[in-house]
């Protein structure tokens, strides 16, 4: 499902170089504003969806969304002016909002601070691999072009629509609880003493894995932390390059004078570079415990991809320079969501700080629609390797007086900071 939803956000730009610009006169910035506006509702809803999430249950919720979402992406197919998709943009925003929030704090709840990191890579990886070969997918499909009278563009968003609300129904069957009501809620997946066994080690690590009544006032507390903001600014710089890269790619391909079959092709082998290295990396920070060297790292890789991306001439340099953009930001995104999950501790925290993070991605989504240039995204990672020090060096200070017995970190003796 997060799969789909990666490809149905990003094949405008697939779309656009099959044919839509010229149908839909996509002149000047229309094109920028159709990205923009998926962004606005997908990042003002998102602090609720991890409330509604408990209350509904993963199962129904994240399955209606999916299906909505899908109806919606099939729509994308029919319209005939390019004013008529803005209202279509807006919706799947609102769709989307909550998927990958609340699928993030689910999988907070089923496994321990240091088992995170790699099931988020998994879980991104797929999403990753999904973008690699959208344009494979949507070079197949223009194949379509004529069809029924109907451009390849438009059987893109058809086709991606009904595959949405299919693997929509699926999901309704397939998708598990949280480990609390998993047996009540979820098909067959684990036995009760299974579910038992998981609550003990999630306790043992962190001691949260009991929910409490939802109190809105608890809930929205946690935004005094002011490290809850720090983590959502370097998400925010890190998808910022990221979606740049997923929006633009295809039209930079175009740019560098490759055909357009050529430029929806190309897009793939750097989207595996970025799985190769994420799983890598995420072994590496969970047997290590560590997180913030590999930003610092990834960070910089990122800024040198950049440089050879934008300031050389030869088709081949930039064409590293795409690959190591796209292996370098993409690691980062699930690394800044185990040092987010690492860091805190109690459920509804946890809830808002998976909305929170994933909500200020939407906000580096909007800047990323808005073409943000080799400069705006150079400082954007200059800016996560700041933040990432600073933190660096609160959570060292932190510990040191925890071992001290000078100060109980996030209301748990013995809980120390992922550095």
């Amino acid at each position: 499902m997060y799969c789909i939803s990666l490809i149905d956000r990003t094949n405008l730009s697939s779309a656009a170089i099959a044919g839509m610009n010229e149908d839909l006169m996509l002149l000047g910035d229309r094109y920028s504003i159709l990205v923009l506006l998926f962004f606005i509702t997908y990042t003002l809803l998102q602090p609720l969806a991890t409330i509604i999430l408990r209350r509904v249950g993963p199962r129904p919720f994240l399955a209606g969304i999916c299906f909505s979402w899908g109806v919606v992406m099939l729509g994308h197919g029919f319209v005939n002016v390019w004013w008529a998709m803005t209202p279509l943009r807006v919706l799947l925003g609102a769709f989307e909002a909550g998927f990958f929030p609340c699928c993030l704090y689910l999988i907070s709840t089923w496994f321990s601070r240091y088992e995170l990191h790699r099931r988020y890579s998994f879980f991104y990886l797929i999403g990753v691999l999904a973008s690699g070969f959208s344009g494979v997918l949507a070079y197949g499909l223009m194949q379509m072009d004529g069809l029924s009278n109907y451009r390849g563009w438009r059987w893109i968003f058809i086709i991606e629509g009904i595959i949405t609300m299919i693997i929509a129904c699926v999901g309704y069957f397939t998708i598990v609880d949280f480990p609390d009501r998993s047996v009540e809620k979820s098909w067959n997946f684990l036995s009760e003493r299974e579910c038992q066994w998981v609550i003990r080690k999630i306790s043992a690590d962190r001691d949260d894995a009991d929910i409490d009544k939802f109190d809105f006032k608890k809930w929205a507390t946690s935004g005094l932390d002011p490290k809850v903001w720090g983590f959502a600014l370097i998400f925010c710089f890190v998808t910022t390059t990221s979606y740049a890269v997923a929006y633009f790619l295809p039209i930079i391909l175009r740019g560098m004078g490759f055909s357009v079959a050529a430029s929806q092709l190309l897009v793939a082998p750097p989207y595996v570079m970025a799985c190769i290295m994420m799983m890598i990396v995420s072994w590496f920070g969970d047997k290590y415990k560590t997180k913030a060297p590999i930003l610092i790292i990834c960070s910089t890789l990122t800024i040198v991809g950049l440089i050879i991306m934008g300031f050389t001439t030869s088709i081949g340099s930039r064409y590293f320079g795409v690959f190591m953009v796209a292996a370098a930001a993409n690691t980062n995104l699930p690394t800044i969501m185990a040092y987010q999950a690492n860091n805190i501790r109690g459920q509804w925290k946890r809830a808002f700080c998976s909305a929170t993070l994933v909500g200020f991605g939407g906000i580096g989504g909007i800047a990323g629609s808005l073409r943000p240039g080799i400069y705006a995204t150079i400082t954007c990672n200059s800016l996560v390797i700041i933040i990432v020090a600073l933190l660096s060096v609160h959570f060292r200070r932190c510990n040191k007086k925890a071992d001290q017995g000078l100060l109980i970190i996030e209301g748990l003796e013995g809980f120390r900071y992922t550095i």
